[in-house]
């Protein structure tokens, strides 16, 4: 398993702690990594969001080794193990606790701007970093929240080495994490994007969640359209059937809908993608239905071979058409292919199948060279959505144009690179997947009628 970006593992983290929602809770992201990650933990729980700064404290000749940490507060956690060890004289400590003490302020404010600390007297503190490696920085935030007055410590991470709850003893009261996986060389490992966070992201998570109110959480069964809504909807959980195994996924089915598209992420991505969950809002709003489901079962995950299976992902993509079939909700409904990346492969040489019926497809920064000689045999619509940054797969899909014997298009998207991160850039590629899909799949639908 791979996680799209910190926002997604924020998004996947949070799945596994909404047992918190409801409780005197401070989500404390570790600066500056974990804060993105917080954010959406803070958001999904309703929480406050805070950071908690901490300063390690690195033997002078060795900086890497901690010999302890500071934090707000005038918080002083010391490992006097490894200043005995280390031979870390009280001069050469005051030295260092000093630079770090000057940084640690520097920070509070500018993260903060002069906005008080989150009280956490009697509270959880959820503190949380976008990934454990050593852990020392995280067993020293876990000690300063509880000095700070906390009543619970819960540190939870989207992605630690296997065993890593044996690092922190008594640290804190839960440890959380989303994977361990093995072999472990690094956090980054398991992101597509480990891009830096800067203090400018840190600032704008927080001002962003000081500016919002918690919002309690709507009942599954009793949440109402949106005032003016002209497309409620129905959302459930479900398992889609791909012969011997049971794949997570999530249907959401407008009341009325025109169509069913069907999403196929790209390599190490997931159901959670956040770009394709964008994404099916915005086909959602427009009145078609969608599914998002995970290619791969958690243990074909470990095979990194099986993420670039193109023919393995189409084969389960045509199962989860077939199994759509048999939802009363989609029964008899047009059904549409979403691709990005190695998962626009897959949906385009599903759809290349002789007995696929598929009433459009789009690739969103897709690999149609990866479908072979089998690409000219797609007889679906389709769109090949590429950002003008993304020179190489722009190359590819304009090769592949070219041999498209379906209806095509080809939309550039100004400014884009592959992921289409820059602003308003996946907004334009929604739109034109919309534009696409609601076209195609209502002349398809009206065919049948």
């Amino acid at each position: 398993m791979m996680f799209d970006d910190r926002v997604d593992a924020g998004r996947r983290l949070a799945a596994r702690l909404g047992y918190l929602r409801g409780g005197p809770v401070v989500v404390l992201g570790l600066p500056r990594g974990g804060v993105p990650v917080a954010a959406e933990v803070a958001r999904a729980l309703g929480a406050p969001l805070d950071v908690i700064v901490v300063r390690k404290l690195g033997v002078p000749f060795q900086p890497e080794l901690a010999m302890g940490a500071v934090g707000e507060g005038g918080v002083r956690v010391i490992n006097r193990q490894v200043i005995a060890a280390a031979q870390v004289t009280a001069a050469e400590l005051a030295a260092v606790e000093a630079c770090e003490r000057a940084e640690l302020a520097r920070r509070v404010l500018r993260y903060r701007g002069g906005r008080p600390r989150v009280p956490l007297d009697g509270k959880t503190a959820v503190i949380v970093d976008d990934g454990i490696a050593t852990g020392s920085t995280a067993r020293a935030a876990c000690r300063i929240a509880r000095a700070l007055g906390a009543a619970r410590v819960a540190l939870a991470t989207p992605v630690a080495p296997p065993g890593w709850q044996d690092r922190f003893g008594g640290d804190a009261d839960e440890l959380i994490a989303v994977i361990t996986p093995a072999p472990f060389y690094g956090i980054g490992q398991f992101y597509a994007d480990f891009s830096q966070t800067s203090d400018e992201q840190v600032v704008a998570c927080l001002e962003h969640a000081a500016a919002l109110e918690p919002v309690p959480a709507p009942h599954p069964a009793a949440d109402p359209a949106p005032a003016g809504d002209p497309h409620p909807q129905a959302e459930a959980q479900v398992e889609v059937a791909a012969g011997a195994v049971g794949l997570p996924g999530l249907l959401t089915m407008p009341v009325g809908a025109a169509g069913v598209v069907v999403f196929a992420h790209g390599s190490g991505s997931s159901r959670h993608s956040s770009r394709n969950r964008y994404v099916a809002s915005i086909l959602n709003q427009a009145g078609l239905g969608t599914l998002l489901f995970d290619l791969l079962t958690a243990d074909e995950e470990l095979e990194r071979g099986n993420v670039f299976d193109v023919g393995l992902l189409a084969r389960r993509l045509t199962a989860a058409t077939g199994w759509l079939a048999s939802q009363p909700a989609a029964t008899g409904l047009p059904v549409g292919y979403f691709g990005a990346s190695t998962g626009a492969a897959a949906a385009l040489l599903a759809a290349a199948e002789p007995a696929a019926d598929i009433a459009a497809v789009v690739s969103r920064g897709g690999r149609p060279d990866l479908v072979g000689p089998r690409l000219p045999l797609v007889r679906a619509p389709t769109l090949l959505i590429v950002g003008g940054n993304d020179q190489a797969v722009l190359g590819l899909n304009r090769a592949a144009q070219a041999e498209l014997r379906c209806e095509n298009d080809l939309v550039v998207v100004p400014g884009a690179t592959h992921l289409f991160e820059e602003p308003a850039t996946l907004a334009t590629a929604a739109a034109a997947a919309r534009d696409w899909f609601t076209i195609h799949i209502t002349a398809s639908l009206h065919s049948l009628h």
